[in-house]
């Protein structure tokens, strides 16, 4: 009943961009936080970026702040992770994330999880 579900992940050169969606199903989007989480090879997953139920919005590290950007549809029940200026050590598969509290930047304190997208960013 709960479905999350990533898409526009792929190849992308160094200093590219690329959107990526997440689309819910199964609750009300805007009732919940969505947090957009990243896995590399070999590496802990870490928070990305969280927008709220009141539509506040987090970003989990410096290197991100203005170059990625988080919004969402309600209309459409979903939410975006646009991308800017990519770099080498921004390759990872991202996951998006939901919970019926405010924003975490833990993976742990969520339960509903997409499959993930993976994003290349190679030249």
């Amino acid at each position: 009943q709960l479905q999350l579900v990533e898409s526009g992940g792929g190849l992308v050169q160094p200093g590219g961009s690329v959107r990526l969606s997440c689309s819910v199903s199964g609750f009300t989007l805007e009732y919940y936080a969505t947090t957009w989480f990243r896995q590399a090879p070999g590496k802990e997953r870490e928070g990305v970026s969280c927008i709220s139920q009141s539509d506040g919005i987090i970003y989990y590290a410096d290197s991100m702040k203005g170059r990625f950007t988080i919004s969402r549809d309600n209309t459409w029940n979903t939410v975006y992770l646009q991308m800017d200026s990519l770099k080498p050590e921004d390759a990872a598969v991202y996951y998006c994330a939901a919970r019926f509290h405010d924003c975490s930047g833990d993976s742990r304190h969520y339960a509903y999880w997409g499959q993930g997208t993976r994003v290349t960013v190679s030249s």
